[in-house]
C-alpha cells in the first residue's frame, strides 16, 4: 500500500516550492541585469577609446590646417628678378627672389650682420617664401620695381613656436629656436607682423622635405587613379564571379573547392597580396614602380575575395520566388538573373563593393612592396605617373624626425578618415536608398 503524505506536510511542500521558485527568478531577473550592465560598459568603453584616439589625432592634427605667416615689405628689385633686363617668362622664373627676402628682413633688422646671423634671420622664414614671390611677379610682371606688403609663410620651428609646440621659456639648449631668432619673432609679433593663416597648401600642394610645405594633394590624388583603376577591375570582373557561382555553377566537389579558396583568400593578410604584386606586375610583366596602375592591378588583387563573398550574400537574399515567378513567366536562366535579381541585388553589391575599396583605401603593406612608399613631390598627372597614396604619405610622415611632420601625420590621418566616413556613409545610403523589404 502506497504511503500518503498528511495534507500539512504536502502544502509545506508546494509552499517552499514556491520560495525557490521566487528565489530563481529573481536571480534570473539579477543575471539579467548584469548582463545589461556588461553589455553597457563594453560600449562605453568602446566609445571611451574611439573618442580617445579620434581626440588625439584631432588635438595633434587641427593645428596642421593653419600656417603661421610674417608680413614684410618686399621690395620687387629689377636687380635681383631681372638683372639682363629681360622680361618674359622663362628670365624672371631665374630671378634671386630669396634675395628680396633676404633684403627686406635685413631692412627690418640693420643690426644684423656676420653669416650665420643673416643665415639665422633668413631661417625666420620658409623657402616657400621665394616660391610665393615668384609666383606673384609671374602672375603680375608690374610689380617689378614696386614695394609692397607680403604674407610669407614662416619655417617650421617658428610655426611650432607660435603654436605653442615649443617653449620660449626653456633654456636654449633645450630649444630649436636660439635666443637670437626669439628676439627678432618677438620683435615681428609686437609689430603686428605675425599671424596664422588657414594653410591651403597642406590640401592643395605635394609632398616636400619642409614640413611646412607639405601637402596631402598628391597622394589624394594618388589614391583616387589607384581607387578607380581598382574598382574598373575588381567589381565587374567580382560581380560576374558571384553571379556564375551562385546562379550557374553546378554544386559539386570543384564548386565547394573554389568557394573555400575564395574565402580563404579573403583573410590573407595584405603583404602577401603585396608580394604577388611584386612577382607578377613588376617582376613578370615589368609595369613601372609606384604608379597607380600597379597600386590598382595590387589591390584589385586583394579586394577582388570580398565583392565576390558580398555579392553571392546579396543575390542569396533575393528570394526564391522571384526566380520561381521570371521562370514561369518564361524567362530564360539569363534573363531571370540579368533582369530581375541581379536588380534587386544591386544594392546588397554595392554596398559590399563600396565597403571593399574602402577597405582598400586604408591598405598600406601591399603598396610599399610594389615601391609606392616613394618620395614624390609632383601631382600625378595620370596612371603611370609616379604617385603614392594617403596611407603611405601618413607613414612616410611618422617616420620624419621634425616635430612638424607630427601635426602633418594627424592631420593626413583626419583627410583619411574623412573619405572611409564618406564612402561608408553612401554604402549606408546605397542600401536604404534600394534596399527592399521581403
Amino acid at each position: 500500500m502506497t504511503d500518503v503524505l498528511p495534507r500539512a506536510d504536502i502544502s509545506a511542500v508546494r509552499k517552499l516550492s514556491a520560495e525557490e521558485q521566487a528565489a530563481r527568478l529573481k536571480s534570473r531577473y539579477r543575471a539579467d541585469r548584469r548582463f545589461k550592465f556588461y553589455g553597457l560598459g563594453a560600449i562605453g568603453l568602446a566609445l571611451a577609446m574611439l573618442l580617445l584616439l579620434l581626440g588625439s589625432i584631432v588635438l595633434q592634427g587641427y593645428s596642421a590646417f593653419w600656417q603661421t605667416h610674417i608680413k614684410l615689405p618686399i621690395e620687387f628689385s629689377a636687380e635681383l628678378i631681372a638683372p639682363d633686363g629681360k622680361r618674359d617668362r622663362d628670365a624672371l622664373a631665374e630671378g634671386d627672389y630669396q634675395g628680396l627676402v633676404r633684403a627686406a628682413l635685413q631692412a627690418k633688422f640693420p643690426d644684423v650682420s656676420g653669416r650665420q646671423e643673416l643665415r639665422a634671420l633668413t631661417g625666420l622664414l620658409s623657402q616657400g617664401g621665394a616660391d610665393r614671390l615668384r609666383e606673384m611677379v609671374l602672375d603680375d610682371p608690374s610689380l617689378i620695381g614696386a614695394k609692397r606688403e607680403v604674407w610669407l609663410p614662416a619655417s617650421d620651428d617658428i610655426d611650432m613656436l607660435h603654436k605653442g609646440s615649443i617653449s620660449a621659456s626653456s633654456g636654449q639648449d633645450e630649444r630649436r629656436v636660439k635666443d637670437n631668432e626669439l628676439g627678432w619673432f618677438d620683435a615681428l609679433t609686437k609689430e603686428g607682423r605675425v599671424e596664422s593663416q588657414f594653410n591651403t597648401r597642406f590640401l592643395t600642394g605635394g609632398d616636400s622635405r619642409e614640413p611646412e610645405l607639405a601637402g596631402v594633394w598628391g597622394a589624394i590624388v594618388g589614391s583616387f587613379l589607384t581607387l578607380i583603376i581598382t574598382m574598373l577591375l575588381a567589381f565587374p570582373i567580382g560581380v560576374a564571379a558571384a553571379i556564375y557561382l551562385e546562379e550557374f555553377a553546378p554544386k559539386n566537389r570543384w564548386t565547394d573547392l573554389i568557394e573555400v579558396n575564395i574565402n580563404n583568400l579573403a583573410a590573407v593578410p595584405s603583404i602577401v597580396f603585396g608580394l604577388l604584386g611584386l612577382a607578377m606586375f613588376l617582376g613578370t610583366f615589368g609595369l613601372p614602380r609606384s604608379t597607380p596602375v600597379v597600386g590598382g592591378l595590387t589591390l584589385a588583387l586583394m579586394t577582388l575575395p570580398i565583392i565576390i563573398i558580398a555579392s553571392r550574400a546579396a543575390l542569396k537574399a533575393v528570394p526564391p520566388s522571384i526566380r520561381e515567378a521570371a521562370r514561369g513567366l518564361g524567362a530564360s536562366p539569363m534573363q531571370v538573373v540579368f533582369h530581375h535579381v541581379l536588380p534587386l541585388a544591386m544594392p546588397g553589391v554595392l554596398t559590399g563593393s563600396i565597403l571593399g575599396m574602402a577597405h582598400a583605401l586604408g591598405e598600406t603593406a601591399p603598396l610599399l612592396m610594389i615601391g609606392m612608399v616613394a618620395f614624390i613631390v609632383d601631382i600625378p598627372g595620370g596612371p603611370l605617373s609616379s604617385a603614392t597614396v594617403l596611407p603611405v604619405q601618413i607613414f612616410i610622415w611618422a617616420d620624419s624626425p621634425e616635430r612638424a611632420f607630427v601635426e602633418k601625420t594627424s592631420a593626413a590621418i583626419m583627410v583619411l578618415l574623412a573619405f572611409l566616413i564618406l564612402m561608408n556613409l553612401a554604402a549606408v545610403w546605397l542600401r536604404r536608398r534600394f534596399e527592399r523589404r521581403w
